[in-house]
């Protein structure tokens, strides 16, 4: 008896160390602060999540496995949605590839742990009801931390489209007053970069101009832009800055003819989201508002029912 107290003792302190441990090693991560290296130099702050920070330590193992020519095309698919998303040179496609394994095989199983000794410690009927979902509860767990990765890249890329798409009207005017006062293309993205704050569009121009710095033309810098970014709208200003490049047609022409595009464009999906409000607002109105007007409008008479019944 003596001897199951001094073990039990000894695992609790055991527990108690690893919690400590635990929690130290999560306060320092939180406290990290990550940034992105823009092609001027410049650094960017951009933070990954925070089960992301807590396993990368741990990537490196499995680098070689996810680098070998079957996971080719992944990590090419993988590559592009992580550049497009504004992580490049934070988050490489083989780290990622392994948090996917990570996230279930480790922080999964110790969640699904953990809820299970909860499930135990759970007297009566209640607990029986709980062990009884078990095996669905983590089974929807560990699939949880499995698709939590490409859950948060598709996210990731979405946030960043949408910040370009919101700053290029504004973006696309200041170049076309800049052409129209004068001067060429590329000093007025210039002064626009300088200006502006860094943005999702601040730092593909500055990536344009650092390329074109290096001695690759300006068509080619801008078609490897609309490449990286694969957003639709970028892609359709950057053609028709290549076609009036190529058929020398005036690009503040060119420039304001997308701008008025670009803000009809916005327009038509505001005016979709409008039409869509009704029919997206009509299941928590049945759902949520319809049965609360029941409750407080027959709620007393169905009391007094029960009452006299």
């Amino acid at each position: 008896m003596h001897t199951d107290t001094i073990a039990i003792q000894a695992l609790s302190l055991l527990w108690a160390v690893f919690g400590g441990c635990a929690a130290w090693y999560s306060a320092q991560v939180l406290s990290q602060v990550t940034y992105v290296t823009l092609a001027d130099g410049r650094r960017q702050a951009r933070s990954l999540p925070f089960l992301f920070r807590l396993l990368l330590p741990l990537t490196p193992n499995f680098g070689s496995f996810f680098r070998r020519p079957q996971f080719d095309g992944a990590n090419t698919k993988i590559t592009r949605k992580i550049v497009s998303a504004g992580f490049s040179g934070l988050l490489a496609s083989e780290e990622f590839m392994a948090l996917r394994v990570l996230l279930p095989a480790v922080l999964g199983v110790l969640s699904v742990a953990a809820l299970w000794a909860l499930f135990a410690m759970v007297p009566g009927r209640v607990g029986t009801g709980l062990r009884g979902h078990q095996f669905a509860v983590s089974t929807g767990g560990l699939l949880w931390f499995y698709v939590f990765p490409g859950l948060w890249l598709r996210r990731a890329v979405l946030q960043r489209h949408r910040s370009i798409q919101r700053a290029m009207p504004f973006v696309l005017d200041l170049l076309t007053l800049s052409v129209e006062a004068g001067l060429d293309f590329m000093n007025a993205m210039q002064r626009i970069v300088e200006k502006r704050k860094v943005d999702a569009v601040g730092e593909e121009f500055i990536r344009v101009l650092r390329e074109i710095q290096l001695g690759k033309t300006r068509r080619n810098a801008l078609k490897d832009m609309a490449e990286r970014v694969d957003q639709s709208e970028l892609r359709s200003v950057v053609n028709a800055l290549v076609q009036a490049d190529e058929l020398g047609v005036g690009i503040a022409t060119i420039l304001r003819i997308q701008s008025d595009q670009m803000r009809q464009r916005r327009f038509e999906r505001a005016e979709k989201l409008a039409n869509e409000a009704p029919v997206k607002m009509l299941f928590p109105l049945v759902a949520f508002i319809f049965p609360s007007v029941f409750l407080v409008l027959l709620g007393p008479i169905i009391l007094q029912i029960l009452r006299q019944i």
